[in-house]
């Protein structure tokens, strides 16, 4: 099991790499909503209950996609522009833009959901960024895997480094990263290198995400 998304009646759907599929958790019952996937990575929900999420493929192929499941529970590819092991992703808080990473590259990407139009926000050299949520201000949390580091992106797209751990103890290889608390002025980073999570004061509130009451499951 990778990423994760909540909606608003405390449901989880969860990108299952080891079956390749997309599930739901509901009070205990595991529910199915696609599968025949490479690697579901990470989903992401809209404003209205739309649902994206990365399936990366394989290391070094370049086959990753980006998924649309709509609320009437239709799949389809939302772009196969961003092929390079695409990863974590949020939608913005208007719901007009869906920001991806890209871990093999590695880049920041933005895709306009009206359009389809991918653009590179940044690139992050010598880096493999994982996981991205957004700050209150509009700018950017991306979390890497390698180097063990914490960058915050802004809006200029200049970055600065929020937190490291040379030594890899306490961040460690972070995956994703989340805002949490009643002001979501918090961080929790998820360290695939040792298996824990880590809560950080980074001086930065995060933008709420979005949870729907209704979406694919209930099609």
């Amino acid at each position: 099991m990778l990423g994760l998304a909540v909606d608003g009646r405390g449901r989880l759907v969860v990108c299952c790499q080891g079956a390749g599929a997309l599930c739901v958790l509901d009070d205990g019952a595991v529910q199915t909503l696609c599968n025949g996937l490479v690697f579901p990575n990470y989903p992401a929900f809209a404003p209205n209950g739309t649902l994206f999420f990365s399936d990366s493929g394989s290391w070094g192929s370049d086959d990753g996609r980006v998924y649309r499941l709509g609320v009437d529970g239709e799949l389809e590819v939302l772009t196969d522009r961003l092929p390079h092991f695409p990863n974590g992703c949020a939608v913005t808080p208007d719901g007009r833009h869906l920001w991806l990473v890209e871990s093999r590259v590695p880049t920041v990407n933005r895709i306009d959901l009206a359009s389809g139009e991918v653009e590179e926000i940044s690139r992050l050299d010598g880096t493999v960024p994982d996981g991205i949520a957004f700050a209150a201000d509009g700018d950017a949390i991306v979390s890497c895997y390698r180097p063990d580091r914490i960058v915050r992106l802004r809006r200029d797209g200049s970055t600065v480094v929020v937190a490291e751990d040379p030594q890899g103890t306490l961040v460690a290889a972070p995956t994703n990263v989340v805002f949490v608390g009643e002001r979501r002025d918090r961080v929790v980073a998820a360290n695939l290198g040792r298996w824990h999570l880590t809560l950080l004061d980074i001086g930065v509130r995060g933008a709420p995400l979005h949870y729907p009451e209704r979406w694919a499951a209930d099609a």
